[in-house]
């Protein structure tokens, strides 16, 4: 009688779910390197669930850490699937006992009487001389500071003039993307409610940005010609082109390529 294989053995490779992602994304190797700064030969032998390149198991979760945030797909559990396959994962190491070195205390030292006495005596005669010195000098000094006091004439308005308004505040400057350059196309792109994974280039096929776009983060792009997107979670993107909102970017989950140019998003 023969044992059927268990759901678990059913489901795909951890490298299988990272190729299917990739390519689902629209992703090269070369731009899933250029994200992760994993090299591309660790790129193709991890997709064939070959991790002999990534120089040991601790590397090798990182790289899978790596790599399923550049694609869009949750690491956690790609990690645990290959803890299970390959043994759990380690124990940490206990940390080594700690000897603390003896320390050298100096005697307290005693307090200086005599020092603090010369330094009392010292500050009485200092001040007693002050006092004789500078007691004729009163009337003086307080004519002095009333006559400082004082306001000048110039200072204060003339009388039956009105006083010069207040400049009135500016008002508040436009934002950058509002003020997008004419002879240019921008674009400007928000992660609203949730992260969102997204790829950018420029008209000559240049990757200005490939990777996780976190909630509430911002990218700015701009180029003399066009901007091609690539937008994983497409319902997930808040979009500006040019200084005008884009409001029917796509629905959640969707994947849609876009291409922009300059003026108008939605006059072509």
């Amino acid at each position: 009688m023969s044992i059927g294989n268990s759901s678990a053995d059913d489901r795909p490779s951890v490298g299988r779910v990272l190729q299917q992602a990739r390519i689902g994304a629209g992703l090269t190797v070369d731009e899933v390197s250029t994200a992760t700064r994993v090299r591309i030969p660790i790129v193709h032998g991890i997709e064939q669930d070959d991790f002999s390149r990534c120089g040991g198991d601790v590397y090798a979760r990182g790289h899978i850490r790596s790599l399923a945030r550049a694609v869009g797909v949750d690491p956690a559990p790609l990690i645990a699937q290959f803890d299970e396959e390959h043994g759990g994962r380690p124990e940490p190491t206990g940390a080594a006992p700690l000897f603390e070195a003896e320390r050298i205390r100096s005697e307290p030292r005693r307090p200086n009487w005599t020092a603090a006495m010369v330094a009392a005596i010292v500050a009485v005669v200092g001040f007693v001389g002050f006092t004789l010195v500078s007691g004729g000098d009163g009337g003086e000094a307080s004519t002095a500071a009333d006559s400082t006091g004082t306001a000048k004439p110039s200072d204060t308005p003339e009388k039956g003039k009105p006083s010069k308004p207040a400049d009135p505040k500016p008002d508040p400057t436009e934002s950058a993307i509002a003020a997008a350059p004419a002879n240019k196309v921008t674009v400007k792109l928000t992660a609203a409610d949730r992260q969102a994974w997204i790829s950018a280039k420029d008209h000559n096929g240049r990757l200005l940005h490939v990777g996780v776009l976190e909630r509430g983060v911002s990218k700015t792009f701009t180029d003399s010609q066009r901007i091609d997107l690539v937008l994983g979670d497409a319902g997930a993107v808040k979009l500006f082109v040019n200084g005008k909102e884009v409001r029917e970017v796509g629905e959640d989950g969707q994947v849609q390529r876009l291409s922009y140019t300059k003026g108008d998003p939605e006059a072509g």
